[in-house]
């Protein structure tokens, strides 16, 4: 690129409140979202995944939002093709572009690059998937503790994909994945950011996570995840392993019980916020405000873009 694009990035935990932020910031200024959700992406999984309102996608034009099926394959390096092609074409047409979400991966993979994927090796993975059925998730991902505390730290004990992926490039390798990514150092890639985190009170967010579940139970999540069973979508998928959908798929398939469901859903997703402040607070480029605060953000942004 001749001229850096300009990024906003609003990040934040779950149930923070980003979208309704980034649609109140981006809509006078007649700007385009791209979605930094790694589950948004997926068709027929809207409940769970808090998609944009059909009201917000009108107020503001959303992308990468349902562009995969769930039995599809989805990765940080797809998203960044596909999230390039998408601020390159708005750039061009002069349109302000937000990204906004809570995978600090795909956010990082489009602003600083990805490290060069060292240790793809089909046999390895396929004996580590053999494991999986044989020995369990839990022995893999102890195994991953002992050789790559680091990565075993960012990664939930039931992401079979990454817990995988991370053995695999330490046994083609001989070298922890995290010392990997630390060396590529995630190089700019070229764009001018102005990247603002969102947060709240520990309490405050846990309270309005809690609600949040209880609000997508209410609001069909059960009926979702059956019809996404009775379509044919396996539980064992890696879209289908993701929280909330492997809770309710557990209940559905009976190994659960409905108010353990419940808890677990809820302990599970409060989790997975803690996990992404962690990944957040360590950028220090990230501004940190609450999700009211409205006019101090359209006044860093109204500047940003000078």
């Amino acid at each position: 690129m001749s001229e850096k694009s300009a990024l906003i990035i609003i990040s934040g935990p779950t149930g923070v409140g980003k979208t309704d932020a980034a649609v109140t910031a981006a809509e006078p200024l007649g700007a385009e979202i791209v979605s930094a959700d790694a589950m948004q992406v997926y068709r027929h999984m809207d409940i769970g995944t808090a998609k944009p309102t059909q009201e917000q996608q009108q107020r503001v034009r959303h992308h990468l939002i349902d562009v995969v099926y769930p039995d599809e394959p989805f990765s940080a390096a797809l998203f960044k093709e596909m999230a390039e092609a998408r601020i390159r074409d708005l750039h061009q047409k002069g349109c302000p572009v937000f990204i906004v979400g809570g995978t600090g991966l795909y956010i990082k993979a489009l602003t600083r690059g990805l490290f060069p994927a060292e240790g793809g090796d089909d046999a390895i993975r396929k004996k580590l998937r053999e494991e999986v059925e044989t020995s369990g998730l839990e022995a893999l991902y102890q195994r991953l503790r002992m050789v790559d505390p680091e990565a075993a730290d960012r990664i939930h004990s039931n992401d079979t994909y990454r817990i995988i992926r991370a053995l695999e490039v330490h046994q083609a390798t001989g070298q922890p994945m995290s010392r990997h990514q630390r060396n590529h150092g995630f190089e700019d890639v070229g764009y001018r950011t102005l990247s603002i985190g969102l947060t709240l009170d520990r309490t405050i967010l846990y309270d309005r996570i809690d609600k949040r579940v209880d609000l997508m139970l209410a609001s069909g999540f059960l009926e979702e995840v059956r019809g996404l069973l009775g379509q044919g979508y396996s539980s064992a998928l890696k879209s289908m392993r993701s929280i909330g959908y492997r809770h309710v798929a557990d209940y559905l398939e009976g190994r659960v019980t409905w108010d353990e469901t419940v808890r677990l859903f809820k302990r599970d997703t409060r989790r997975y916020a803690k996990r992404q402040l962690t990944w957040f607070k360590a950028d220090p480029d990230i501004e940190w405000m609450g999700p009211d605060q409205i006019e101090v953000l359209r006044t860093k942004i109204d500047s940003f873009l000078g």
